[in-house]
């Protein structure tokens, strides 16, 4: 149940985001550069609903010796 939650939660966040972007485009006159902008926002979306889910948030991740 948790992961068709969470699928939901990244499908509706990406749909939700490429409205905004659409709607970004037309004020700005240029629909491609808002849906460009929205797919960019998307992936990033993607990973951090990823890392949420996978209990890895942040940048530091000791378990590998690597901290930022």
């Amino acid at each position: 149940m948790d992961n068709k939650r969470s699928r939901f939660t990244w499908l509706g966040g990406t749909v939700v985001l490429l409205v905004l972007g659409v709607i970004f485009g037309l004020i700005l006159q240029n629909v491609w550069l808002g849906i460009s902008i929205a797919i960019f926002v998307s992936l990033i979306w993607l990973i951090a609903v990823q890392s949420r889910r996978g209990g890895n948030q942040g940048v530091n991740d000791e378990s590998h010796g690597q901290e930022v």
